[in-house]
């Protein structure tokens, strides 16, 4: 295994995070023969989002045929949607086949990169105190691990266990307890039925409800993995069908939002048959279109919700003492231990590093003041030369993998890196009238999708604009990346400078 090399001290590239899109960079350097680069992990393992988040009964919303790197199919898969676990020990296993752990540096954060130039690279701060020089610098920080805290008074003073859907502490035991569950989200609706069949009492605590649709879960049979594990090209064929089913769910997420009315009419039916008591159903009844706000798969909510253990309550939540929860109605209801499922600050880009490009231009900065974030593709920013975003604003997704488009950006970051690795540029920075123009389309663009039909969701900045999911198809996305065009950058060499850029 070899180690890697770097010559005068400076790396070719840093790599911020060790999920899915900091392995997908790392595979790809080391493919291209590169290996003046590392890994630069806060967590004391790989993994990102599948590290971070541990409560009992994760998954993914998306078939794990799909979830997966194109170039490292798993043909073992246990389920059509597997464990979080499952999941971390995949990509566990992708680093050991591609040889990357002499790359990985974990418990180590990043806190602070600032652009030098002169010298053309940046200057990274590392949480040990070291600072590394490298000429290109790639975040794949990702937006599902950082917490978003509810504002409750009194949650603080709660003497009981309490904690984040994704800081689980797993000595925690719900047996014979009452256990409050705040939020609706992805997280809620599977930790409730992965707890309730333990637990004395669960409440569910809703501010909105959220749209559910089956998952259809099921095994995957002995049969299925032996035939793609001898026939490949049968396994890619089968991911391709699985793409090209949710691809086509697009046509009402991102063009017509109005066919989305007919996609509600299934969800309905699947709520008004798993639960009987009307007033039950039509507090679980969202009063927005599907889709607007994310759309939740389970196959075991709602049967939770019919327990007679479960308790929903609509109630708003007035304060928080030290062995009770205090509803706005007056209703006291004492509990053992909190869970707060409230989601992730997913519009705090590259949280907790300051990145600071040309002109000492702080990037959070100038996104926090203009309400926004903004980049090209997601990939780039104009002022941050040599600077690359896997997962960056406007990246996300409604609908489909978004393994697919970490692969279509760390395409396009390789074939930005060959500029500088040829000679052709030092610096490699998109033009801001590029970039401007490219928002004004993507702007536009998002006017025509679900996600701005009115509901308040996490997708949306405080304007109410949307910085968090890609507007269109997938396949847009991966066409409009295949190639990067050097009309779209300013490369600058040895022989030019700031006084000659466009």
């Amino acid at each position: 295994m070899d180690a890697p090399s770097k010559e005068d001290g400076i790396l070719d590239v840093a790599i911020i995070g060790a999920g899915f899109g900091g392995l997908a960079m790392a595979i790809a350097l080391k493919k291209a023969g590169r290996t003046a680069f590392r890994v630069f992990e806060k967590a004391s393992d790989l993994g990102g989002t599948w590290l971070f988040n541990r409560y009992p009964g994760i998954a993914c919303d998306v078939p794990s045929f799909l979830y997966s790197f194109s170039f490292a199919q798993n043909p073992d898969w246990s389920r059509c949607y597997s464990s979080g676990d499952e999941i971390w020990r995949y990509m566990k296993r992708v680093a050991d086949d591609h040889g990357l752990h002499p790359y990985l540096h974990f418990n180590v954060p990043v806190t602070r990169a600032q652009y030098d130039e002169a010298a053309r690279l940046w200057q990274v701060t590392l949480g040990t105190g070291e600072t590394v020089l490298t000429r290109a610098l790639v975040t794949g920080t990702g937006a599902l691990h950082v917490p978003s805290l509810p504002d409750i008074n009194g949650l603080d003073t709660f003497a009981g266990a309490k904690f984040h859907s994704a800081e689980w502490n797993e000595d925690f035991d719900p047996a014979g307890k009452t256990v409050a569950v705040i939020g609706t989200g992805a997280s809620a609706i599977q930790i409730v039925p992965s707890i309730a069949g333990k637990a004395h009492q669960v409440y569910l605590f809703q501010r909105t409800p959220a749209w559910v649709v089956p998952r259809f879960d099921r095994p995957t049979s002995a049969m299925t993995k032996a035939l793609f594990r001898h026939l490949p090209l049968l396994q890619r064929l089968y991911r391709t069908l699985v793409y090209t089913r949710m691809e086509l769910r697009a046509i009402a997420f991102t063009v017509w939002p109005s066919l989305m009315k007919q996609l509600e009419k299934p969800a309905r039916a699947y709520l008004d048959a798993a639960i009987q008591d009307p007033g039950l159903r039509a507090a679980l009844t969202p009063n927005y279109t599907i889709g607007c706000k994310r759309v939740l798969v389970s196959d075991d909510f709602y049967p939770a919700m019919n327990r007679e253990n479960v308790a929903l309550i609509t109630a708003r939540i007035e304060r928080i003492e030290r062995e009770a929860i205090v509803t706005a109605d007056g209703v006291r209801l004492p509990v053992d231990a909190i869970v707060t499922a409230t989601g992730f600050r997913v519009t705090e880009w590259i949280p907790g590093v300051q990145l600071i490009g040309r002109d000492g231009r702080d990037l959070t900065r100038e996104w926090h003041k203009a309400g926004a974030a903004r980049a090209y593709y997601g990939i780039t920013a104009e002022g941050f030369p040599n600077l690359f975003m896997l997962l960056g604003p406007n990246t996300g997704l409604g609908h489909n993998s978004i393994i697919f488009m970490i692969e279509a950006q760390t395409r396009y970051i390789m074939r930005c890196l060959k500029w500088l690795w040829a000679g052709e540029a030092e610096s490699v920075e998109v033009c801001a009238e590029v970039q401007r123009t490219f928002n004004e389309w993507l702007n536009a663009r998002m006017q025509r999708t679900v996600w701005l039909t009115g509901c308040k969701s996490w997708y949306l900045n405080p304007d109410g604009t949307n910085s968090t999911i890609w507007p269109s198809f997938t396949l847009t996305y991966w066409w409009r990346t295949h190639a990067a065009r050097r009309s779209d950058f300013v490369l600058e060499t040895a022989k030019t400078g700031p006084a000659a850029r466009a």
